[in-house]
This record gives C-alpha cells, sequence and structure tokens, in this order.
C-alpha cells in the first residue's frame, strides 16, 4: 500500500480517493483524499484487502460521518462528461 493507491468501499466498483499518506506520525491509519470531501485518516483495520493498486475497505468500520462522505463522494459530477 503506498501514496497514490485507490481507496475503494467493500463491494463497490468506483474508487472514492487516494491514499496521501500511510500512518503518519506513526498512527496505525492512513490518510485519504476522499473525492467532494477532503482529507481524512481511516484506521488500518479498515482494510479488507489491498491488490493491483487498490485499498478496499470495510466503511461499517469507520465512523459515520465519514461513511456519509464516502457515500456522496461523486455527487458533484455531471454524467457525460
Amino acid at each position: 500500500m503506498s501514496v497514490g493507491f485507490q481507496v475503494f468501499a467493500q463491494g463497490g466498483d468506483e474508487e472514492f480517493g487516494a491514499i496521501r499518506d500511510v500512518c503518519p506520525g506513526g498512527r496505525d491509519e492512513f490518510l485519504v483524499n476522499i473525492e467532494n470531501g477532503g482529507d481524512h485518516c481511516i484506521p488500518l483495520d479498515a482494510i479488507i484487502d489491498v491488490h493491483d493498486e487498490k485499498v478496499i475497505v470495510d466503511v461499517a468500520r469507520l465512523p459515520d460521518a465519514t461513511r456519509r462522505l464516502i457515500k456522496h463522494a461523486h455527487d458533484s459530477e455531471v454524467p457525460g462528461l
């Protein structure tokens, strides 16, 4: 897992963000830029799998506020563009 890997919710087919830092300050979490939501820390224990430069997380292990941001990560996209 490294900076730039895309982050997906388990069962999701579209990324909601990208890793900006891994274990900042030695903490057991990684920093993700959530689309339309800014930078947020996600605990390492929420990771289900890492493959092909993709990180899959169990959103049920995340705080409610983070889950809401993930749910709305693509709201500002215009279909067809």
